[in-house]
């Protein structure tokens, strides 16, 4: 009796190995659709840079933040490691102005770059210099998030001066705006 009980589970076994390796173990997997950066024009979702200055006492610390969506372009000087808002500027933007916006940060390579998950926090490099993050950002959460430095290291893939000339150019009054700032 033994036996054919163990005979019975070896055979239920070997049906169940066969059956995962040449059934596929359940339903077909739906192909991976990836989102070009324009396909996020006729929605919520925002690109924002941020420039972090030196690594410095925190009242001395600053920051300057633009963020682009469809209806609006922001800029925004924060002061120290918590991001207090000093100076806050909003700007009309309109569906096609913003189209042609991700078109160009597109072919610049916004979304290209290394994700390799020790890398994803940009503090502490580059400490006498300014770190420059990039992201495309959708219901309050990261789809993408690269940075770089003004020393070289970088997550960030595409054009790095394109791209931020890309976003200093989408606000109005851009170096008068930021002239109290040493970024």
């Amino acid at each position: 009796m033994r036996y054919f009980v163990a005979f019975l589970i070896t055979m239920g076994l070997i049906f169940l190995l066969v059956v995962l390796l040449f059934g596929g173990g359940g339903k077909p997997k739906a192909p991976l659709t990836v989102k070009t950066l324009h396909s996020y024009a006729s929605t919520d979702a925002e690109v924002q840079m941020t420039i972090d200055g030196p690594v410095n006492a925190n009242q001395n610390h600053q920051q300057v933040r633009v963020t682009v969506g469809r209806d609006n372009v922001s800029f925004e000087q924060l002061q120290g490691y918590d991001g207090n808002v000093t100076n806050m500027q909003d700007f009309a933007n309109t569906q096609n102005a913003y189209t042609v916006f991700l078109f160009s940060l597109a072919r610049g390579g916004f979304s290209q770059g290394n994700n390799d998950p020790s890398l994803s926090d940009e503090r502490g490099f580059c400490p006498l210099g300014d770190r420059y993050i990039f992201e495309l950002i959708q219901d309050g959460r990261d789809i993408e998030r690269y940075w770089a430095t003004s020393c070289g290291n970088k997550t960030y893939l595409g054009a790095f001066d394109l791209t931020v000339n890309l976003f200093k150019a989408q606000v109005p009054n851009y170096d008068k705006l930021a002239q109290n700032f040493t970024l």
